[in-house]
């Protein structure tokens, strides 16, 4: 996300940037020396402001504002609002330019962006482990490539824990806005050549989008959320908007006018100079409500952005298309405080998020409010200074040719450091890479279960459903299909969500001559579910497949605020069709989830204190409090459905641990690294008779 883009300096005109003119004939006004620009407006830096803190007070206290992270939509019409403004511009006076349009892009978002990538990089030097390393390698990368949107699609989902881990998740934004910044230009200028009208291309472009959104937030979340054709929609509310306002001002004043006419008659006949204020008063207050609605309704829970993202869109399609000259927008938005965090936007997004991330890493956990609370001060300090010491002299300083051309330079060379990082498996030389060897049994990495040395296991021991060898549902998270033999004939079959994964090598380790199937999305194992309707199928009408395991990350994936009923039903709906289809049904429990990285309870990390590897068990079992019973009165009520007690072969009565004699068996707080995964598999293979004779 670019936040604060394509405006000029508050306080100081951009030498060669005239305002933008409004009129049906700006065809006709002369060629200006520079793009043209929007005139500048107080209200939509204070709009940035709500935007950006509610991004970053979600990301610290997400309990606070659930909905913190629609921050990003809002930032989405804005900066297609003005960037769409100043591209239709500039064609229809003839003055547009390719270079100029992204030698400014790239002063803009150059500076505080390269800043923030090196500081992650030397930090990293002294925090992170090799793998660590390796992955933030691989991430300052594809940020410097603007692709990291597509690389985090590949890895994990955006609510994951995981994900709070990774300092540099939140460019998945600035991705898809510099992806937005490569098409729509060349895709206005052919609409502009072609003499096509741009209202009716933008509309058309905005609803494909649209659509494929909404097709995709459920049969593939993920997807809906990082891939930019689901996204562009959003930028393109205020293309629309950037459209109406230069070339249908007229017609727009006279529309609000005739409205304020008839609203003001029943409201105040007593006060005409109001009356032409009317309307655009309630279009900011009603936008307003919008946001404030999407910030407290929306939640990680919901399927985002689909329908939802139609709150802050059009919300602030509604404050823009109001002008500074509303009530709400004059009084509030342009208030010197929220102008003053706009205007420091784009690099306080940049940095509040990796200092939130390095803080959880350090801690190996959800780090203390006060840490926390710290961080986000901290962040808008480096943000103020960044904004002030980089990037005003950069993008208002002389010699911004040489300027332009050294920070192309300096990206190139961050990119390639971050790739051969990678490539070195996070230069393990460092002194901070360094760890003590760990009885890890016959793997190299006890902590992998998840990433390319999971991917090498899949590939090296599993076969992928089709007979393609690399096939994409080996190496997709969102759509995992694997099984433990070459053969078609399968006699089990797991399907659930990432902890379903380390049932599956446990089991196959397990049963050497069973063939295991495992359907792995990022959702739950419910028959009506679109991500696993197929194989429901697929298993239903396989007469040889006789056991099916159920298993998720029930509490994480129901929610803070589960509807249980609706949980029970569909869960009771799914193990109906199953067991009348003649299939033992299985649903585990789930590995315990601790409050704390599984590399603190092993070893120190710089900055950091090392703990214990166990925990009371009582903050694992208010957490199974949530689904256990439900799933516990659904086996009682069915004696085709089994219970796989997965929990007690890591709790005793009154601890949860990570480890058994000298093996750690965790990988995260709440995933089971290889180690963990063979050792449940041996012990569910001792406990329960997986091959009955009578099955």
């Amino acid at each position: 996300m670019r936040a604060g883009a394509g405006h000029p300096e508050k306080y100081r005109s951009d030498v060669g940037i005239m305002a933008i003119k409004t009129t049906t004939n700006i065809a006709h006004t002369p060629i200006p020396e520079h793009l043209a620009h929007p005139k500048y407006r107080a209200d939509i830096d204070g709009l940035r402001a709500i935007a950006v803190l509610s991004v970053v007070i979600y990301h610290a206290f997400p309990n606070y504002f659930g909905g913190g992270f629609i921050g990003v939509d809002i930032f989405f019409v804005i900066s297609g609002f003005l960037i769409s403004t100043i591209i239709m511009t500039n064609l229809e006076s003839n003055s547009f330019k390719f270079t100029e349009f992204y030698s400014r892009r790239i002063a803009r978002i150059f500076p505080a962006l390269l800043l923030v990538l090196i500081a992650c990089f030397l930090f990293g030097w002294f925090v992170l482990f090799a793998d660590e390393y390796k992955q933030l390698g691989k991430h300052i990368a594809g940020s410097a490539g603007f692709v990291s949107n597509f690389m985090f699609l590949n890895e994990v989902s955006y609510f994951d824990n995981a994900a709070e881990t990774k300092p540099l998740l939140h460019l998945w934004s600035l991705g898809i806005e510099e992806q937005f910044y490569i098409i729509w230009p060349l895709l206005l200028w052919l609409t502009w050549k072609a003499r096509f009208n741009f209202l009716a291309i933008t509309i058309v472009v905005a609803l494909i989008s649209f659509a494929l959104n909404i097709s995709k937030v459920h049969s593939d979340p993920a997807a809906a959320f990082y891939l930019p054709q689901t996204r562009f929609w959003e930028l393109l509310v205020g293309s629309i908007l950037a459209y109406v306002t230069i070339h249908r001002r007229k017609t727009v004043s006279e529309f609000k006018y005739i409205h304020d006419m008839q609203l003001g008659q029943t409201t105040n006949a007593q006060a005409p100079e109001t009356k032409r204020t009317t309307l655009p008063n309630a279009q900011s207050l009603i936008g307003a409500i919008l946001i404030l609605t999407g910030l407290f309704v929306i939640t990680k829970e919901r399927y985002f952005p689909g329908w939802w993202a139609l709150l802050p869109t059009i919300g602030t399609a509604l404050i823009i298309s109001a002008g500074s000259h509303a009530w709400f927008n004059r009084v509030v938005l342009s208030n010197h405080v929220l102008v003053w965090f706009g205007l420091i936007s784009f690099p306080l997004y940049l940095w509040h998020w990796p200092l939130l991330s390095f803080a959880q890493i350090v801690e190996s956990g959800t780090p203390p409010s006060q840490i926390r609370f710290f961080a986000v001060l901290v962040s808008i300090a480096l943000a103020w200074l960044t904004y002030k010491i980089v990037e005003k002299p950069i993008r208002f300083g002389k010699h911004r040719n040489m300027a332009i051309l050294t920070l192309l330079a300096f990206m190139i060379i961050v990119a390639f450091t971050g790739y051969r990082t990678y490539r070195d498996s996070g230069l393990p030389l460092r002194t901070a890479a360094q760890l003590p060897p760990i009885n890890t049994g016959d793997t190299a990495n006890a902590f992998v279960i998840e990433g390319d040395e999971y991917i090498a296991h899949v590939l090296n021991n599993f076969y992928p459903c089709t007979s393609e060898k690399n096939s994409k549902r080996v190496l997709s998270l969102q759509d995992r299909c694997i099984k433990s033999k070459s053969s078609d004939l399968k006699t089990i079959a797991i399907i659930g969500d990432s902890h379903s994964q380390a049932l599956h090598i446990g089991l196959a380790g397990s049963l050497p001559d069973t063939n295991i199937l495992l359907h792995m999305t990022l959702d739950l194992p419910y028959i009506d579910n679109e991500a696993h309707k197929d194989i429901f199928k697929s298993v239903i009408d396989d007469p040889n497949i006789k056991v099916v395991i159920l298993a998720a990350y029930w509490r994480a994936r129901l929610g803070k605020s589960p509807n249980i009923l609706d949980f029970k039903n569909r869960l009771v709906k799914t193990i109906g069709v199953l067991t009348a289809a003649n299939k033992v049904v299985y649903i585990a429990d789930d590995a315990p989830n601790f409050s704390f990285d599984p590399i603190k309870c092993k070893y120190s990390r710089k900055f950091s204190g090392g703990i214990s590897c166990i925990e009371n068990r009582a903050h694992f079992y208010k957490q199974q409090t949530v689904y256990l019973p439900t799933l516990q009165s659904i086996v009682e009520a069915n004696s085709n459905v089994k219970l796989l007690e997965i929990a007690r072969y890591f709790c005793d009565a009154t601890v949860c641990s990570m480890e058994s004699n000298g093996l750690l068996y965790y990988r995260d707080n709440n995933h089971l690294n290889l180690n963990g995964s063979k050792y449940l598999g041996k012990k569910l293979t001792e406990d329960y008779l997986f091959l009955a004779p009578t099955w």
